[in-house]
């Protein structure tokens, strides 16, 4: 891409080799939390679970920086004590990561990541020729936009008829969305057009 490898991962990633980045889109945590502390029981662990996938990642290609495209955490109710213990104890775990976030809607409202977690931030757009990263989805003339966002899924089809519906990876000939890293989201099915490829 634009003369870059970028390799997609299993655990709804992507990792930049020549900068040793890897890209996070849409992670939402404390999204359970947020919900159970609005009165909707719904169940734990999804915290671990995805902070094992990140390890996964890190351990897979060697990356040396996670740069989350927007919507680190949920919503302010969702900053739950065990939530934030959670993701600043693996941040000590992983201190030679450099983590930086590149602000999404959600983090509007849920504030940026307490300094213990060791998270980094700036506003959208972070140029990094060749590449513009982003929370939502366009086009830049300042390089092909990598961005999160829409949570992008596709429905596959078996000769049975069985369905299954996928995150997915969405790439335009201007830009990709990247699928939502954080497990409890919901996703948006994309079809391509001309030109994309999933």
């Amino acid at each position: 891409m634009r003369g870059e490898r970028l390799r997609l991962l299993p655990e709804r990633t992507v990792f930049w080799e020549r900068a040793a980045t890897l890209l996070v889109a849409d992670p939402h945590w404390g999204k359970a939390a947020a919900f159970r502390a609005g009165g909707i029981p719904v169940p734990g662990g999804t915290t671990a679970e995805g902070l094992a996938r990140l390890d996964t990642a890190l351990e897979r290609t060697g990356a040396r920086r996670v740069v989350y495209l927007g919507d680190f955490l949920h919503a302010r109710s969702g900053r739950a004590p065990a939530t934030l213990d959670a993701l600043a104890e693996w941040g000590r775990h992983r201190a030679g990561v450099e983590q930086l976030l590149v602000r999404g809607n959600h983090d509007r409202h849920a504030g940026d990541p307490p300094p213990e977690l060791g998270v980094a931030c700036v506003d959208p757009p972070l140029a990094e020729a060749p590449f513009v990263f982003e929370h939502h989805p366009g086009a830049s003339e300042a390089g092909y936009v990598l961005a999160g966002h829409l949570h992008p899924a596709v429905r596959l089809v078996g000769r049975g008829r069985q369905r299954e519906r996928l995150p997915c990876f969405f790439f335009g000939a201007r830009g990709a969305i990247l699928p939502a890293f954080g497990d409890f989201t919901g996703a948006a099915e994309v079809a391509p057009g001309p030109g994309h490829r999933i």
